[in-house]
């Protein structure tokens, strides 16, 4: 059962510096801990976005042990908050390739659950071009996450233009969403989506986002967002470093549910 609760999401403007990128997350964790948050979620690529698309399969860690991993567990102890680690590169089976997976510690620095990112972004337009599938390994299993706060379905980036992972989930308390949006397909969608599936699960939906122009070159969208079940923006960073705050109450997910009970009318499961 839900309880109510502050929840912050966290915009980072990641560089090439692992060390400095820790740094960073660690002191923004803290001022969210100082604002009463008891779940903080940091952003896909937090620990990393490098000169190329390699750099992070280099970084990759066997699950479970390894120095980001170590960090991620001691900030969530050290602050007292459930944690969302943004992203993490693990160890997958092919020597050149990472899984882009998700972790959430507990107050006490354990994980509680992981998700390997099952969509794979590829983009190209305008000068740009993406293809995660050279460096990433893709996940195979939708998680939904049983904690104390909250039941937690989790999603990665590109993951939000897949609305059908989540119905596999639902019904569920809270989506998270660590992300690093292109300014380009950010600019025409991410507001969009965000909101249409916070709607359309009648959740909460946390999306942390990377905001800026990075070391790399590479410009993110940024917009951070927690938005409540009727698709209402409750908080909202456009750029830059910072972190967003929200208390999230399992009456409104009650109170949205019983008018409207989209869910309970689902004939294609």
């Amino acid at each position: 059962m839900m309880q109510k609760f502050i929840a912050a999401a966290v915009q980072m403007v990641s560089g090439l510096n692992v060390e400095a990128n820790l740094a960073k997350a660690d002191q923004l964790l803290a001022e969210a801990a100082a604002r009463g948050a008891q779940l903080a979620v940091l952003p896909e690529y937090f620990c990393l976005m490098g000169a190329k698309d390699t750099d992070k399969v280099a970084l990759r860690e066997a699950f479970g042990d390894g120095p980001i991993q170590r960090a991620l567990s001691d900030m969530a102890r050290r602050h007292g908050l459930w944690l969302l680690g943004g992203t993490v590169p693990l160890r997958c089976e092919e020597a050149d390739k990472v899984y882009n997976s998700s972790l959430l510690f507990s107050p006490q620095g354990e994980v509680a659950a992981r998700y390997d990112k099952i969509h794979l972004f590829g983009f190209t337009g305008q000068g740009e071009s993406y293809c995660e599938s050279n460096t990433i390994r893709p996940g195979q299993t939708p998680i939904k996450a049983e904690t104390p706060l909250a039941d937690i379905a989790l999603g990665i980036c590109y993951d939000l233009r897949f609305p059908e992972l989540f119905r596999l989930l639902a019904p569920f308390d809270l989506l998270i969403l660590p992300a690093a949006f292109t300014a380009t397909t950010g600019q025409a969608h991410w507001e969009a989506l965000l909101r249409a599936r916070a709607i359309e699960n009648q959740c909460y939906l946390m999306a942390s986002a990377q905001g800026g122009t990075h070391e790399n070159g590479r410009h993110t969208h940024g917009h951070t967002m927690i938005i409540d079940p009727w698709g209402r923006i409750l908080a909202e960073l456009p750029r830059g470093e910072g972190v967003v705050t929200a208390e999230l109450d399992p009456e409104l997910i009650h109170s949205v549910r019983s008018g409207l009970p989209a869910l309970a009318h689902r004939v294609i499961r």
